[in-house]
């Protein structure tokens, strides 16, 4: 396999977009996430994963650019038309990544490297576009190839990729394999050779099966194993488009019933899409095909998003870079075709009770998506867990739709929102409070005497904590107490680093509501009843620099 890699492409296409200067810092944030970075910006400091103020402090010229998907596809299309002039069979895992069977362009150019030199030259030529190119037995393998630059000689790839470390699993986007590569360092398996040598039935009793997938990858195998039967020979729906479509939303209206009709065929015969066939037919003649690869098998949205992404390339004018004329030049597209490429059986998705694939989740998405559409991009959010040492670090709010796998390629040391699967020293233990306050309540621990109980430079309790006031309220009894866990977090930081410790309370539900300083919940707590009595309310509370404990969160 022959992969085809555009270092930074998310930067590349945004930098472009927006007349950004080339020999300027940037980077591509999304959720005030750094999502990608260009070389300049690396040399700077900038560090995927990083918050948006940490990047712009190492790098105050720093070009901050929106995350944009649709943008991404659409301009990458030209590098995609500009490979085909040279090689057949050409596949677009994703924005920056394409795939092609190495065989052909090597006998047609006479080797590696002459088909590596006329490749980089030919997109660098039509595009302006710097790539990589990588060879090696398998997508994944070949993948890693690219980003280094080297070509595997055949039957070489595992020990290639045996001398890699683990995190490699978890560089595709889309696939979330944080908790399989922080299990497997835990377990002194930190290298792809020491994962592959494992007996592939122990991975799969053990870890799962999405592991025994990671488990193939790190022997250098396909990511699937070979289909046992023959797919049907025509797995395609079709639609003529009359009056013909010159616009992406009425393309993409009509796309949606077509990729229905697509999985509703491949349902009947017990299939999934991994590789998505895209053509188009203008008034013109002019045929234009694309297929895209997909790392999970294709629900009818996902299916949506890739077609109207095409269309959206095919429809506008970003072509001309590549020296072609937008569709709409040709009369519109008065067809549109879409096939499976590639197929697996059915079980490889989630189905639903009633044999439909995730309608709960998608009735929600499209609601969700509907809202957005009203208030915008970042009009809605949703909660996700990172790594951190406190409650509220952990708490990531990203914007529907983006990406929700906790970042940690290229993320700082120390980073305190980096990779959730990492030990994380001084993390406080389960179970997390289930709520979190965003402005902490003040609060004062008293001892049976009625004297304060702070904290010493050891981080020892000065005294044997008895008493708790919220807010100025009443004094509420304490029924138990546990801690402290101290925390030092980034000392060499004088901006970022604090010092601190923890400690968890238990008061009584109702002297906690007579206190009238606390808004407990009026349910039933830890050992309340049925009934709905307050039963008793766990605090977490903080020791802070600024001397005073405070109350950060609320457990249930």
């Amino acid at each position: 396999m022959l992969a085809l890699w555009c270092p930074d492409w998310p930067v590349v296409a945004a930098v472009e977009a927006a007349g950004v200067p080339r020999d300027r810092p940037a980077a591509v944030v999304a959720a005030n996430r750094v999502l990608a970075c260009s070389a300049l910006a690396r040399a700077q400091g900038v560090r995927r994963g990083l918050r948006r103020r940490e990047a712009q402090a190492r790098c105050p010229e720093l070009a901050v650019l929106a995350a944009d998907p649709e943008r991404d596809a659409r301009m990458f299309e030209r590098v995609a038309l500009a490979v085909e002039e040279v090689a057949s069979g050409v596949e677009v895992v994703r924005p920056g990544l394409i795939a092609l069977l190495a065989q052909g362009p090597l006998q047609y150019y006479g080797g590696t490297r002459p088909t590596a030199v006329r490749l980089i030259d030919h997109v660098a030529a039509r595009t302006g576009v710097e790539c990589q190119i990588g060879i090696a037995d398998g997508l994944f393998a070949a993948t890693l190839a690219a980003h280094r630059g080297v070509v595997v000689e055949p039957g070489r790839t595992t020990d290639f990729l045996a001398p890699l470390l683990v995190e490699e699993l978890e560089r595709e986007p889309g696939v979330d394999r944080a908790e399989l590569v922080g299990l497997l360092r835990r377990l002194g398996l930190r290298s792809l050779g020491a994962f592959a040598a494992l007996p592939a039935a122990d991975v799969a009793s053990r870890f799962g099966s999405d592991a025994v997938l990671a488990h193939r990858l790190a022997n250098g195998l396909d990511p699937r194993p070979p289909a046992r039967r023959r797919p049907p020979e025509e797995l395609a729906v079709s639609v003529e488009l009359d009056p013909p479509v010159t616009r992406v939303d009425a393309a993409a209206f009509a796309s949606r019933a077509l990729a229905e009709r697509l999985h509703a065929l491949l349902a009947g015969h017990g299939l999934a899409c991994t590789r998505l066939g895209i053509r188009a037919c203008t008034v013109d003649g002019v045929e234009l095909a694309r297929v895209w690869r997909c790392a999970e098998p294709l629900t009818p949205v996902g299916t949506v998003d890739r077609v109207r992404w095409q269309l959206d390339a095919w429809l506008t004018r970003e072509l001309a870079g590549a020296g072609l004329v937008a569709a709409a030049e040709h009369g519109g597209v008065r067809r549109l075709r879409l096939s499976g490429e590639e197929v697996v059986t059915a079980g490889a998705l989630q189905m639903g009770l009633w044999g439909d694939i995730g309608a709960a989740d998608e009735r929600a998405g499209r609601a969700l998506v509907r809202v957005q559409a009203m208030l915008g991009p970042e009009g809605v959010y949703t909660a996700v867990l990172g790594g951190g040492r406190g409650s509220a670090e952990r708490v990531r709010l990203v914007p529907w739709g983006d990406e929700r796998g906790a970042p940690s390629e290229g993320a700082a040391a120390g980073d305190v929102r980096g990779d959730a699967a990492e030990p994380w020293p001084g993390r406080l233990p389960a179970p997390s409070p289930a709520t979190v306050l965003v402005r902490p309540a003040p609060a004062e621990v008293l001892t049976a005497a009625g004297d304060p109980v702070r904290m010493t430079d050891r981080y020892a309790l000065t005294g044997a904590p008895a008493r708790i006031v919220v807010n100025g309220g009443r004094p509420m009894p304490l029924r138990a107490w546990a801690g402290p866990w101290p925390v030092d977090q980034r000392w060499w930081d004088v901006v970022s680093g604090w010092r601190g410790s923890r400690l968890q309370v238990v008061v009584d539900g109702e002297a906690a509501i007579e206190s009238g300083s606390w808004a407990f919940p009026s349910g039933a707590g830890a050992d309340g009843d049925e009934g709905g009595g307050p039963g008793e309310v766990a605090l977490l509370l903080l020791w802070g620099e600024h001397g005073r404990w405070s109350v950060t969160g609320v457990y249930d």
